[in-house]
């Protein structure tokens, strides 16, 4: 395994399930993640898994992540601003429902979120995103184990 690998978690807004799947990938891969949040982070003892608490505010834990990454690392975040930033440091950004976003993809989905704010702005009623569910969880299972086979 490629022992440069970092996984980094945008933790405030993961789900329970999808930092239980990466804290099991790390003690199987030996691959190190670090969760980053404005707030205290209760994770398992393992020389694998960090937490690194960020003071609170606006963008954070985003721009410590963005800091702190390098080329070939990975994120775990639903922020589409925060992937557009890893996707133009080199690194690799997949989203807790088990999407990639790419160079091909991120600005359709910066414009789609900007629109989707500006409507929200004006006082359109807008559902948030579905609940989260057993194949999102699956999904992201699936992509996580790929994108680690390719890293050996």
């Amino acid at each position: 395994m490629n022992s440069g690998l970092k996984i980094w978690v945008d933790a405030d807004a993961c789900p329970v399930v999808i930092k239980e799947i990466l804290f099991r990938a790390a003690e199987r891969t030996r691959v190190e993640i670090i969760l980053v949040a404005n707030k205290l982070l209760r994770v398992p003892p393992s020389p694998y898994i960090k937490a690194m608490q960020v003071p609170a505010g606006f963008d954070v834990a985003d721009n410590k992540i963005v800091l702190e990454l390098e080329a070939g690392d990975l994120v775990i975040t639903a922020d589409i601003p925060l992937a557009a930033q890893v996707i133009a440091k080199g690194g690799h950004a997949l989203n807790p429902r088990g999407e990639f976003y790419s160079r091909e993809n991120i600005s359709e989905r910066l414009t789609m979120r900007n629109f989707m704010e500006e409507l929200r702005g004006s006082g359109v009623d807008i559902s948030g995103p579905a609940s989260f569910s057993q194949s999102d969880r699956q999904g992201f299972a699936a992509e996580l184990d790929k994108f680690l086979a390719r890293q050996k």
